[in-house]
């Protein structure tokens, strides 16, 4: 019981920034929520998800300096 509630709230405390984004980005388009969800999969379950976290924020930060 005591390492289950350790280990939520460290999830409550490293993920709520990104549970809040996949519930907002949610409730406007599911298939960007989709997207983000696959992406943060690919993240965190594959060899490669360090790399691809960093091109996917450099491919978002493009993206939101084009849209300005």
């Amino acid at each position: 019981m005591r390492a289950g509630a350790v280990h939520g709230g460290y999830c409550l405390g490293c993920c709520w920034a990104l549970m809040a984004t996949l519930l907002a980005v949610g409730s406007m388009d599911l298939g960007w929520m989709l997207g983000l969800a696959v992406l943060i999969l690919l993240e965190k379950t594959r060899r490669f998800g360090g790399a691809l976290a960093y091109a996917a924020g450099a491919a978002l930060v493009a993206v939101a300096l084009a849209a300005a």
